[in-house]
């Protein structure tokens, strides 16, 4: 993992996030979710990006569950204090994203497009959940 990408430690009670820190929440469990998160590079446009497993108790999974949005069906970003979901958070992603290396270059290129992004999106849920079962995984509890 580069040096802006950071695992999310707690916060100091009271302390706000800044508005140059993103948040993305992604399935521990998913070993897609997990290797998309450790190979993608978001450009200095974020001082610190928080990587959050859907399946933690951290207060940004209860915020996005309060929203209403599953993370059984999409990961989550909180970027200058709105959340994005499923393919939307993608495309945030991909505006942020750096274009070194093919991984993210490619990124980029698909999810930039939202409606590519949307078209694609549900084909990788379905793949995730497929891949989850035959590894005896269970889903995320929304």
């Amino acid at each position: 993992m580069s040096a802006e990408m950071q695992l999310d430690a707690p916060r100091p009670a009271g302390a706000a996030p800044s508005a140059r820190e993103i948040f993305v929440v992604y399935d521990g469990m998913c070993p897609f979710c997990t290797r998309y998160v450790m190979l993608y590079r978001i450009r200095q446009l974020a001082e610190k990006v928080h990587m959050i497993d859907a399946r933690s108790d951290h207060p940004v999974v209860a915020e996005v569950r309060a929203a209403g949005l599953s993370l059984e069906n999409g990961m989550a970003v909180k970027w200058n204090g709105r959340l994005y979901h499923g393919s939307d958070a993608l495309h945030v992603l991909a505006l942020l994203g750096s274009e070194d290396g093919a991984f993210n270059r490619l990124n980029r290129l698909v999810f930039s497009r939202p409606k590519l992004g949307r078209f694609l999106y549900p084909a990788m849920v379905a793949g995730r959940r497929l891949t989850l079962k035959m590894l005896g995984r269970p889903p995320i509890a929304d």
